[in-house]
């Protein structure tokens, strides 16, 4: 499969046609005017600011110390045994511009693990890479495909005003409702990288029956310094996880979770809803104390990994194209999202 092939689970509904051009378009607008704006080359259309580093995933026993029909749900694709495997991972500020570390906003985790095809059972040749893109907040602003499209138009207006006043009203109520979102999740406090929860926002398959949302949770031995925010620093964020990588003995990791779409267990303001609820309204949280994470693998980081600047603007995720069926992204945000990324991986290394 070439990178920009489209995996046969994600085909697109010609219902959204519409949607995603709107989204592309913006989006890859709102990439070109950060630039311009800030008198920088091409990024990425979000997460501009990122460092990358070489990480270990290692997948642990899922059947240790738990009900053995649970184990059997765990152990599914690359889950179903124990291993490590390379990974390189992307610490990310989410805004499209390139801004100072201490501003607020959502901070992201990205990464890739590499594995020999028959760690999940696909065929030689196949997908031997997994993408995983996680955030600093445990669901998306933008709730389904058309609030995504509202978006997009109007961040990727040359005049957000003109473009806002040319909605209808429940779009701008729609719009209104992620900015809110946006808001709401930037007051984060600002904290090392190493040092935050991160959420996949939206939904996966596991296996062929089960549906799972990932979180990678930091331990709580991870080192950090005291971030350098009251001069102002620009770079703290990045300047301490270089300095961790750099100079800790010990090394930053995460638990990486799976959480189950239990809909006889999970409820939205008290009442039970279908499996299409659920996956489709990326800005509902599942409920943890209805449907917990599931320890299934470690993430941790090797020590001096940092990759130079240009090999980390060259490094992509790709959730969508970088999947195994039984890992496969579901839902409409997972499926639109893809032609933006496409779209901005293309215009930043000029592959137009």
């Amino acid at each position: 499969m070439t990178n920009d092939e489209k995996p046969g689970d994600m085909q697109r509904p010609w219902s959204e046609e519409a949607e995603i051009e709107e989204i592309v378009r913006g989006f890859v607008a709102l990439q070109a005017r950060s630039a311009a704006e800030q008198g920088r080359p091409l990024r990425r259309a979000t997460h501009a600011k990122g460092l990358c580093a070489r990480a270990v995933f290692e997948v642990l026993d899922v059947a240790e110390g738990r009900d053995p029909a649970l184990a059997a749900r765990l152990a599914q694709g690359i889950y179903a045994r124990p291993g490590c495997y390379p990974a390189t991972v992307r610490f990310a500020n989410a805004d499209p511009g390139v801004n100072a570390d201490w501003q607020p906003d959502v901070r992201g985790l990205s990464f890739y693990v590499e594995y020999a095809p028959s760690a999940t059972g696909a065929e030689s040749g196949h997908i031997a890479r997994q993408d995983y893109s996680l955030q600093s907040a445990p669901t998306l602003p933008i709730n389904d495909v058309h609030a995504f499209r509202v978006f997009a138009k109007v961040l990727g207006a040359q005049s957000q005003t003109t473009a806002l006043a040319s909605l209808s009203f429940r779009d701008q109520l729609i719009f209104a409702q992620t900015m809110n979102a946006v808001t709401a999740q930037t007051r984060q406090p600002v904290r090392a990288f190493q040092q935050l929860r991160y959420w996949s926002n939206v939904a996966f398959r596991h296996g062929a029956k089960d549906i799972v949302k990932y979180c990678a949770s930091p331990d709580a031995a991870n080192p950090a310094r005291a971030l350098d925010l009251r001069n102002r620093n620009p770079n703290a964020l990045h300047d301490e996880l270089i300095r961790h990588l750099n100079e800790d003995a010990a090394m930053s990791a995460f638990d990486f979770g799976v959480q189950f779409l239990d809909m006889d267990n999970m409820s939205y303001q008290g009442k039970r809803q279908d499996a299409s609820f659920w996956i489709e309204n990326a800005s509902v949280e599942w409920p943890e104390d209805q449907a917990p994470f599931h320890t299934v693998a470690r993430l941790r980081l090797v020590p001096r990994s940092q990759l130079s600047a240009e090999a980390c603007e060259a490094m992509y995720i790709d959730v969508n194209t970088h999947s195994t069926a039984d890992s496969s992204p579901v839902g409409g945000v997972n499926r639109v999202r893809w032609y933006a990324e496409i779209a901005s991986r293309r215009a930043r290394m000029g592959s137009g």
